[in-house]
């Protein structure tokens, strides 16, 4: 059986591998590392850019918790690695980033039907079947190929962030304190509060501060899901304080009294060494981001073992040009699949990767397409990028507003969402996937 091509190695590439080739279908898998990197890669390693929090709420009552869910009932390679290497973190699904990346990668290498091929691949292939996964990072001779094939899609970009980390032996605990908001979950947040003194200076200081030079950013093109945290103080003194700095719901334990601000930190592995400054995405130059975040008091001696970077992401008008199985329309032997089909977050991408594989793995085996239904997170997902009726395309985090209403009344947000998340649930073990 000839093998099917899948470019780029990253969550929805790693996933779309190990789903062809459980289903006994040979893959050559291409990643461009170790032969090249972005300025955003560090390591050789699979997954690298996953950040400890980004898989997000583990919750049935949240639309990236019910499309987990669904990922471990479709066999997700990603769910399972994220599931054995997860970090205590409240109600959401926090991982080890280091063990999370060596799984994925050891099991790829180790699937005697999947053939890792190294090297940068600048032109899509002329035959066979295709999966391209390139992800945000695209490269630019690559990104260059796809956009002359498919001039009709309207290739885009926005621009992406992300947040330092600190060790936390290097956290001030005397200026801060454990707590999660409103005591929901288990307390894993480091809490660090500011006085209205504190802030308003921390405030003004990070308004003014340097950025790096970024080619052609400009604010409005910032993509609002991952605001860089110094252009959200430009926005406004208080604006801070209703995002990443909100106090409400985590009263210090000191005073029993709420902050006048709060910056929370997240564990980012296992170990509880290193710590992710939360919603704290930046693009200011790195002496920068020393100078201003260590004027937060319990940060004041912050060791910083990575600082915020910018890079950019690069993503499709998916609706002129992909179906409901994340096929180019015109050329159906190509899929794409992760962030370039405008799919926003790494749990998004992983089950892009999941369908487009299931789903061409299906065609090679002469069997019908599954066509999860829109009730499902999945398949609502895929409905969306596919769906010509929407105009103005932007990326797209999965959320429970894309799914059919239940058609009937719910009292209360979340038991209605909970609702949803049965209905897709059964929906999903309805499906006839053998």
């Amino acid at each position: 059986m000839e093998q099917v091509q899948v470019i780029g190695a990253g969550l929805a590439g790693c996933e779309a591998a190990w789903q062809l080739a459980q289903r006994g279908i040979p893959v050559a898998l291409w990643e461009m590392k170790p032969r090249k990197k972005t300025p955003a890669h560090h390591s050789d390693l699979f997954g690298e850019l996953v950040c400890s929090n980004s898989l997000r709420s583990d919750q049935l009552e949240n639309a990236v918790g019910l499309l987990k869910e669904e990922l471990r009932r479709l066999n997700s390679l990603i769910l399972r690695c994220a599931d054995e290497h997860r970090v205590a973190a409240g109600g959401a699904l926090a991982v080890d980033r280091l063990g999370f990346s060596q799984a994925i990668t050891d099991a790829v290498r180790s699937h005697p039907l999947i053939q890792v091929k190294e090297g940068e691949v600048t032109q899509l292939p002329d035959e066979g079947q295709v999966i391209v996964a390139t992800g945000p990072l695209t490269s630019d001779a690559l990104a260059q190929a796809i956009a002359q094939r498919y001039p009709a899609s309207g290739y885009l970009h926005f621009y992406d962030a992300a947040a330092p980390l600190v060790t936390f032996e290097s956290v001030d605990m005397d200026s801060a304190y454990f707590a999660s908001r409103y005591d929901k979950g288990t307390p894993d947040y480091i809490n660090c509060p500011l006085s209205q003194e504190e802030y308003l200076a921390f405030w003004q200081a990070l308004s003014q501060a340097r950025e790096a030079p970024v080619h052609g950013f400009e604010d409005k093109n910032v993509f609002e899901g991952c605001m860089p945290v110094e252009v959200m103080a430009r926005r406004g003194e208080q604006t801070l304080c209703f995002g990443p700095l909100k106090p409400r719901g985590l009263p210090d334990p000191k005073t029993g009294k709420e902050p006048y601000a709060v910056v929370q930190l997240r564990r980012d592995n296992e170990a509880g060494t290193i710590y992710n400054l939360v919603g704290f995405q930046t693009h200011l130059t790195w002496p920068e981001q020393k100078r201003v975040f260590s004027m937060i008091p319990a940060l004041k001696n912050a060791e910083f073992v990575r600082y915020g970077v910018m890079h950019r992401n690069t993503y499709l008008d998916s609706p002129r040009l992909l179906d409901r199985y994340y096929r180019v329309k015109a050329e159906p032997r190509i899929c794409f699949a992760g962030q370039v089909t405008g799919v926003e977050g790494y749990v998004e991408s992983t089950a892009s990767g999941c369908l487009a594989a299931m789903e061409m793995a299906r065609r090679i085996q002469g069997k019908a397409p599954a066509d999860f239904p829109q009730e499902t997170a999945i398949g609502a997902l895929a409905l969306y990028i596919s769906n010509e009726s929407v105009a103005n395309f932007q990326p797209m985090n999965v959320n429970f507003g894309i799914m059919p209403p239940l058609g009937y009344r719910v009292k209360g947000k979340r038991n209605k969402n909970a609702e949803l998340s049965r209905r897709a649930l059964e929906a999903l073990d309805a499906m006839d996937l053998a």
